[in-house]
């Protein structure tokens, strides 16, 4: 392909970044659809067509291994050659490449092994064990999460300054050096270590470094706002004057901080990048122009910004459309109607939310309708560790001969039972036909165990035999809170850091909400609520969801949404505390969380539907809930609301009470005054004027309203 064809087929942005001259250091703000994989892959093609470059001059980063053969495909279709030579791939891979070619270097046998995820927390507990520390204190999920943190900030463990009295750090620092000895004495290299190890062999080897720089006359990265600390570091070490730059990303959609990535890195990329040049991409080729303005105008609320302003060629297209529910279900039951009108393909439909618990109501009625779907990226709700071992306690008390579950909680969270004291019981169960419970319960009697191990076999039981007790005379949600609260569960949770934690308490709470509304709408007969409820949660979590490439709606969290388009968006759950999250708030994260509500606004391509409802189930009980400060933020005549259908004429008896013109009084708003009514059952609401307040819809289920 010659010059003219290549830039032929870019808009004029574009142009100016792919044939920005070779010397100087480039950032593109690439907007949402702007088409950066195409700068990128023309401006590598434009190099070598032009012959200012050779392969071997150019390093190409990318954050996903897709993305980098997205990228090496791209080129060879436009300059229909391969090219050998050229360093294209991930941090990891490309770090991979370099500690290979020199392991010298680094202190490494030729034949180093990655260890991934799993293989660095197994050779934790082993060192746990050597330092004979407690894993249920010194947990190997807390102590991998120091190990690859420090890393990631380049500092090794014998770097790590603690106070004596600092007894958490100075224990976790032991094990990160012990780990970082043992991983030395064998050979072995963590993904973490991939990039600390690559960044300190060009830091510590200057004449290496320089082989690198002569060679890497031009280097180009992609999503440049989600690099973290190591990686800007192993960059920066690149810089030189006779090295070009060209990074392609845009802040407002930099979203994972939590993972360690620093926005600031393209903010300030003309500062520590000179001579430099920024180039706008804001032509959008993506989403309708209603769209875009709503993207436009809430991310304007951002502070600090580089700056750009989404545009299309496109049509208009409809209003985003807002929709008020009385709750979660409504919500969901009005998200799964929309889709049934849906006359396009369900692969182009996405339901986006903020916490993965918003998923269940979504699963159920999807499934009553028979509407294929896919957990993006995760579970479904029923097939999640948290929520499998709340139910198997549930299980294991109202059936004490259910064996799985038994093996299921008998050590969850730990309870200093050993595999040879666990092997005495199943031993004993096979030999006389006896389920794991009566096994158990005959060692006790026949005082087979030490002291210690049968007082914690002893309290296991008895904790099993008081909730049991309790399905005699409580509710199922009351059961459930009752083990969310005693079981240990979620101590045993935060063990394994603040997010994962957060996510898992999140869905046992959810657990909680459906038990609650379980035994009014989905009882069958000849079922007694525990038996039926236990059954639907086998059944669901057996149910396969929807195979990647079969057509089904997608279901995802926003953070898994970055990179997708659909032609049909619900962006749901828009509450204060919800989205914008609490914590968010409480640690002054509400610009990245507003980025994150801009990345689920721009995944929409023809259709966007925000929702939020008036009260959500949360911690425990029903809860008032207030609209997201996002939805103020975009302009109102973008907005069109919305109603079910469905909403029924017919009122009960309940909303006669309240007639148009009756005074009411509020436990919270105070004083206000009846204007109309509208639902029945539990949905029934009524809108109520408060001077101090104006007006507001009440679920009259929920509101504790009286007549004055």
């Amino acid at each position: 392909m010659d010059i003219a064809q290549l830039l032929d087929r870019l808009n004029e942005p574009q142009q100016h970044a792919v044939t920005a001259a070779a010397h100087e250091n480039i950032v593109v703000l690439a907007g949402a659809g702007s088409g950066k994989t195409r700068v990128l892959a023309h401006r590598i093609a434009w190099l070598l067509t032009t012959e200012l470059a050779r392969p071997h001059n150019i390093l190409a980063v990318t954050f996903t291994n897709k993305a980098a053969r997205e990228m090496q495909g791209r080129i060879s279709q436009l300059l229909d050659e391969p090219t050998q030579g050229m360093w294209a791939g991930t941090f990891h891979g490309l770090a991979h490449k370099l500690l290979r070619i020199h392991h010298d270097f680094a202190q490494l046998p030729q034949n180093f092994q990655v260890l991934d995820d799993s293989d660095q927390e197994r050779l934790i507990k082993q060192i746990l064990k050597q330092l004979e520390l407690d894993e249920k204190v010194w947990t190997p999920k807390k102590a991998k999460g120091f190990i690859n943190r420090h890393k990631e900030q380049g500092i090794r463990a014998q770097a790590i300054e603690i106070q004596s009295h600092e007894i958490w750090y100075l224990r976790m620092r032991d094990i990160y050096l012990a780990y970082q000895t043992h991983c030395q004495q064998q050979g072995l290299v963590d993904f973490s270590e991939l990039l600390l190890r690559s960044y300190e062999i060009w830091r510590d080897y200057p004449e290496l470094l320089q082989q690198y720089r002569q060679r890497f006359r031009f280097v180009l990265v992609d999503e440049f706002q989600d690099t973290n600390h190591i990686q800007y570091a192993w960059l920066r070490l690149l810089a030189h004057p006779e090295t070009a730059f060209f990074v392609v990303g845009d802040d407002d959609q930099s979203i994972y901080s939590f993972r360690g990535a620093k926005v600031e890195h393209i903010q300030l990329f003309t500062e520590y990048f000179s001579p430099s040049r920024l180039i706008r991409l804001e032509q959008n080729y993506r989403s309708s122009g209603m769209i875009l303005a709503a993207a436009n105008g809430l991310i304007a609320h951002n502070s600090r910004r580089l700056g750009k302003k989404l545009w299309t060629q496109g049509a208009a297209g409809e209003p985003v459309y807002l929709y008020t529910a009385y709750n979660e279900r409504e919500e969901a039951e009005f998200i799964v109607e929309k889709i049934q009108e849906w006359t396009g393909s369900l692969q182009q439909v996405a339901i986006l939310y903020r916490t993965s618990a918003q998923s269940r109501q979504f699963e159920e009625i999807l499934l009553q309708k028979s509407i294929p779907y896919r957990i993006y990226g995760g579970l479904r709700f029923y097939e999640r560790a948290e929520v499998k071992n709340a139910l198997a306690y549930l299980r294991l008390a109202y059936y004490n001969q259910d064996d799985g579950a038994f093996e299921r909680i008998i050590n969850t969270p730990k309870r200093g039972l050993g595999e040879r004291s666990l092997e005495i019981i199943r031993g004993h169960a096979r030999r006389h036909g006896l389920s794991l419970w009566q096994a158990a319960e005959e060692l006790l009697a026949e005082d087979t165990f030490s002291k210690k191990i049968a007082t914690t076999l002893h309290d296991f039981i008895n904790y099993i035999n008081t909730i049991t007790q309790k399905t005699q005379i409580a509710e199922l949600d009351e059961i459930i809170q009752y083990i969310h609260d005693s079981s240990g569960l979620l101590m045993h949770y935060e063990k394994e850091g603040k997010d994962e934690a957060q996510r898992r308490k999140e869905n046992l709470e959810e657990l909680i909400a459906a038990a609650k509304e379980y035994p009014k709408n989905s009882v069958e007969d000849g079922f007694d609520p525990i038996t039926a409820f236990l059954s639907h949660a086998a059944l669901e979590a057996g149910d396969i969801q929807g195979d990647p490439n079969q057509t089904c709606v997608q279901l995802m969290t926003l953070h898994l949404a970055k990179g997708l388009e659909f032609n049909l968006v619900f962006l749901c759950g828009l509450e204060e505390d919800l989205f914008p999250h609490k914590n968010s708030i409480e640690e002054n994260q509400v610009e990245e969380e507003r980025r994150l509500c801009y990345v689920g606004i721009t995944r929409a391509k023809q259709k966007l539907y925000l929702s939020h409802c008036e009260t959500r189930f949360r911690f425990g009980s029903r809860e008032l809930s207030r609209p997201s400060r996002f939805i103020k933020e975009i302009p109102s005549e973008l907005l069109q609301v919305v109603r079910l259908q469905r909403v029924a004429t017919s009122f009960h008896a309940t909303l006669a009470k309240y007639p148009t013109g009756t005074w009411v009084k509020h436990p919270k708003f105070g004083r206000g005054v009846v204007l109309q009514t509208e639902g029945n059952g539990e949905a029934a609401r009524v809108q109520v004027y408060f001077p101090q307040l104006g007006n507001k819809w009440l679920v009259l289920a929920y509101a504790g309203l009286q007549k004055e």
